[in-house]
């Protein structure tokens, strides 16, 4: 897939803008790998997105409950199927890494892309969010100084474990 950046957007990209960001003013040099489903496991529903969006029924779900009080999102979110959606423009924060820190760097946020996958720890994730996850990689690291690319579980020990055990390190054209 031939990808570009427009206006710090994919163009392309499903856009669906969140509120859930702050300015940014450091440079961009880290990719944050996530994973997220709701209610776990449970696929093709709008619920991440919601969550994002801060639209989320709350009465749907036993489990949604303990997310009322959450502002979070992501820059992206790459679906089961390989579509995409992107949250936040790449100029500004999206509120993905919560308290973090990355080779002595606090709040990842400021400094990080967080790209969530429609998945869990328990499973595998599929070829088509392996292949749009590759093709973004490659984009953002012609657009930005991109050092390195982790899991959420690395700059949040012990409180996170996405992307999880299932995905596939070695399958990204690092």
């Amino acid at each position: 897939m031939n990808l570009k950046i427009e206006n710090n957007l994919i163009a392309g990209a499903k856009v669906e803008l969140s509120s859930n960001s702050s300015d940014r003013n450091d440079k961009i040099d880290l990719i944050v790998l996530h994973c997220i489903s709701l209610p776990e496991g449970e696929y093709n529903n709008n619920y991440p997105k919601d969550l994002f969006l801060n639209k989320l029924d709350f009465k749907k779900h036993p489990s949604f409950e303990s997310l009322r009080d959450l502002r979070v999102s992501s820059h992206l979110l790459i679906n089961r199927d390989g579509s995409l959606i992107q949250f936040v423009p790449f100029n500004k924060c999206a509120w993905h890494a919560g308290q973090s820190s990355f080779e002595g760097r606090e709040d990842c946020n400021k400094f990080s892309i967080g790209i969530e996958l429609e998945g869990t720890v328990k499973e595998s994730f599929t070829d088509q969010q392996y292949a749009i996850l590759n093709d973004i990689i490659g984009l953002l690291k012609r657009e930005y100084p991109v050092k390195n690319i982790v899991g959420h579980s690395e700059i949040a020990e012990g409180r996170k474990k996405d992307p999880g055990p299932y995905f596939e390190w070695k399958r990204l054209n690092d």
